[in-house]
């Protein structure tokens, strides 16, 4: 017994040994993983960024690409710069510039290579190249920046930048682990929205260097080594030419342009103005460039047609029309005359004796006179009480249009606007059930009070009406590496609930007020039918906002455009010859009228930096790349207003402002300014 109890306990340790022996071979002769990481020492573990992916229009035009540059890393206990004042000659620095970089170096690691100086072109590399052996402890890696063969877009296109610590953290927190201090990554645009598919995939290379870190080759021969995938291609839905003209007939101006093919929802053109070179935000000039925009008081950081805010104006009366059509509030033979509304007619035009002659010479009486009886299109006895419920009623029909809501482009920063409803009547303006009724909330008929959009949304309404009731949400991109890769939902359709015939009633209203209504001469087209609506948006700011909203050719649209000028004044006189300019050279591919093409070209509006002196004298602090569009976007919104309400019968002057934040509106009662 003694002698087996012996014999299992030798053959327990043999067995225990054996496994040991078994493992050390696996690790030291089987496993290499064990040996790279021992033998780190001598091999140098370099990351090799990735190409970004390149960005086309809608014809494969290529719009960004990538420029090949070298940055210059550090290892402080290796360094050696004997004559330090023909280095900083050599690299275009300053002493102080050395100074700081080296001790920022040593810090971060006296034996690890870190950033230096950042893309240095071709030329300054080929310059350095045959100085830099007398500089041990410095070397170059390749990199790549951003370059745009066009000045266009740049608001949509957005910019690459330094990622901040806060993004960094953020992404670490989500489980994102590919970026490191010091990388590059998109801040805002089509750049940030589509990063993931942008960046690429990072490269790994092993090398092998001796005790003075001179590298003797590779490690394994690249057995180990992994090389960058180049990040996917964008096919934007931009045509870059009506982009670039676009812009052009935007400059001396402030404000937007948005066209939009309305079959497909597909962006054609996104105008923010002012605008930017965006090849001064990639390179070397990033940061001097960066405060330089930061500082002007015109915001052309702020992407203004997803971000900025403003009341619809008249361009709103289109939506009204339709939805008291389908509630059957009015017919399309419904005529109002201007006796006892508040809110007066400044066009001195004939009575509205129908929908197309109030759209026409969008007629406010009507329109006042349309919004009252859809608010109190119900059965409820106490004023009150019949307010809210027909609101409510009229706000989710309204709502359907997009106004208020998301549209989910494929941007940053999309704002939803705002489309007062009974909750925020009852709890932000008059803090109370049953303290409000059809009086207070009247200015809403003309699209003024507390109904908010931004310049995308009103482009979109304009591809709803070309489609007589449908949309697919608006979006840049048709495709990642190839035609139709896209997200699903940009191609679903999306109807809003009114039956085709009340477009069809609109639509000759908005031909009526191409032809012979509220738009100037230069706004037409003699051989193109542009179906359009004017708008007067209100501005304490100085002159007010011009609108225009249209789509081209009235059947088979090709085109829906939302043009808003910022301080012009009539929506017919100045944003709709430039929306017609667009429609034309879009649809014809050249424009024929060239003296008005010249002069709109050349407008320009002086009174838009008097107008903001007050925010220019504003003390500015610094602002980071990443918060590049939470810029002070209050001018959009403000306006001193005058009504006179009709029960009562006193006139009251009120200022009321909206903040860009809609849920921080004060308390203060809605009002009209006549149009």
């Amino acid at each position: 017994m003694d002698e087996l109890r012996k014999r299992f306990i030798q053959g327990f340790f043999i067995l225990i040994a054996f496994i040991y022996i078994c493992r050390l071979f696996f690790l030291q002769v089987v496993d290499e993983t064990y040996k790279l990481d021992a033998e780190n020492n001598a091999i140098r573990k370099i990351m090799q960024v990735p190409f970004r992916g390149l960005v086309y229009d809608r014809n494969k035009k290529l719009i960004v690409s990538n420029t090949v540059v070298y940055d210059l890393y550090i290892t402080p206990k290796k360094a050696k710069v004997a004559d330090t004042l023909r280095f900083c000659q050599i690299f275009g620095i300053t002493r102080q510039s050395f100074d700081s970089l080296t001790h920022l170096a040593r810090i971060y690691s006296p034996v690890r290579p870190s950033l230096f100086l950042r893309q240095l072109s071709r030329e300054d590399f080929a310059k350095v190249q045959d100085a830099m052996v007398d500089y041990p402890g410095f070397e170059f890696q390749l990199s790549a920046v951003r370059t745009y063969d066009s000045k266009a877009m740049a608001n949509a296109l957005g910019y690459v930048g330094e990622i901040s610590p806060e993004r960094l953290e953020k992404l670490e927190e989500e489980g994102d682990e590919y970026y490191r201090q010091g990388d590059y990554i998109g801040v805002t645009g089509l750049e940030r929205f589509y990063e993931e598919d942008l960046r690429g995939e990072r490269g790994i290379k092993y090398m092998m260097v001796n005790s003075r870190g001179v590298e003797k080759g590779s490690f394994k021969g690249g057995a180990f080594d992994k090389n960058p995938v180049a990040g996917k291609n964008l096919l934007s839905s931009v045509d870059i030419n009506l982009q670039a003209y676009a812009d052009s007939l935007m400059q001396h101006k402030v404000g937007s342009v948005v066209a939009i093919e309305p079959s497909t929802g597909e962006v054609l053109a996104m105008v923010s103005a002012p605008t930017y070179d965006p090849s001064q935000l990639s390179g070397r000039t990033f940061s001097k460039y960066f405060q330089t925009l930061n500082l002007n008081p015109l915001h052309p950081l702020l992407n203004r047609p997803p971000s900025a805010y403003y009341r619809p104006g008249s361009t709103f009366k289109i939506i009204q029309a339709l939805v008291a059509l389908q509630m059957g509030v009015i017919t399309p033979n419904t005529g109002f005359g201007h006796a006892g509304s508040p809110i007066h007619c400044s066009h001195g035009h004939p009575v509205a004796s129908d929908v197309q002659k109030a759209i026409q010479y969008s007629c406010n009486p009507y329109f006042y006179q349309t919004y009252k009886r859809m608010i109190y299109n119900n059965s409820e006895k106490n004023i009150f009480k019949k307010s809210a419920l027909g609101l409510q009623k009229w706000d989710d029909m309204v709502a359907k249009f997009g106004i208020g809501q998301l549209l989910d482009i494929d941007l940053p920063n999309e704002k939803k606007g705002k489309l007062p409803d009974v909750k925020y009547y009852n709890e932000v303006m008059y803090k109370g059930a049953l303290s409000w009724k059809f009086s207070n909330i009247a200015s809403n008929s003309i699209g003024e009070g507390e109904i908010i959009v931004n310049p995308l949304k009103m482009a979109n309404v304009a591809a709803i009406i070309a489609n007589r009731g449908w949309y697919i949400r608006p979006h840049l991109v048709k495709g990642i590496n190839s035609i139709g890769a896209i997200d699903p939902k940009y191609k679903e359709k999306i109807s809003v609930g009114i039956d085709r015939r009340h477009f069809n009633t609109v639509i000759d209203g908005m031909v009526l007020a191409v032809n012979n209504g509220t738009v100037s001469g230069d706004g037409r087209m003699s051989d193109i039918q542009m179906c359009g609506k004017t708008g007067t948006s209100q501005n304490r700011h100085g002159e007010n906002h011009s609108i225009f909203i249209a789509f081209a050719p009235k059947d088979n649209p090709k085109i829906a455009i939302a043009v808003f000028v910022e301080n012009a004044g009539s929506g017919g006189a100045h944003a709709a010859p430039i929306a017609s300019l667009c429609i034309e050279k879009y649809i014809k591919g050249h424009v024929d009228r060239k003296a008005i093409e010249t002069k709109w070209m050349n407008k320009s509006y002086p009174n838009l930096l008097t107008v903001r002196n007050e925010l220019a004298s504003k003390p500015k602090t610094k602002m980071k790349p990443d918060t590049a569009q939470k810029v002070d976007e209050e001018l959009f919104l403000t306006t001193p207003t005058t009504i006179t309400l009709p029960m009562g019968g006193s006139q009251k002057k009120n200022e009321v402002k909206i903040p860009m934040n809609p849920k921080k509106a004060i308390n203060s009662k809605p009002s009209v300014k006549k149009q």
